[in-house]
């Protein structure tokens, strides 16, 4: 029996059962869904900044590079 005082079919109370425990784990595996995401996230937040001091490191070692060499000595062996 429903709260309302009226009969329900016995397979429509299964049915309901039934979805209620569908629904259920629908909940579950959102709520799972969402936690991956949020780790996922802050995973990529994390390789972002890594990747932003990589290409700053980069830039630096290119600009070393980059300038003139004839202020160092030559090598021992000349």
């Amino acid at each position: 029996m429903s709260g309302n005082g009226k009969e329900i079919p016995a397979d429509a109370e299964t049915r309901i059962a039934n979805l209620e425990i569908r629904l259920s784990h629908q909940d579950r595996t959102v709520e799972e869904l969402n936690e991956t995401i949020i780790r996922q996230w802050h995973e990529i937040d994390v390789l972002k900044r890594k990747l932003g001091l990589l290409q700053e490191r980069m830039e630096s070692v290119e600009r070393d590079n980059s300038k003139p060499a004839g202020h160092e000595p030559p090598p021992p062996h000349y």
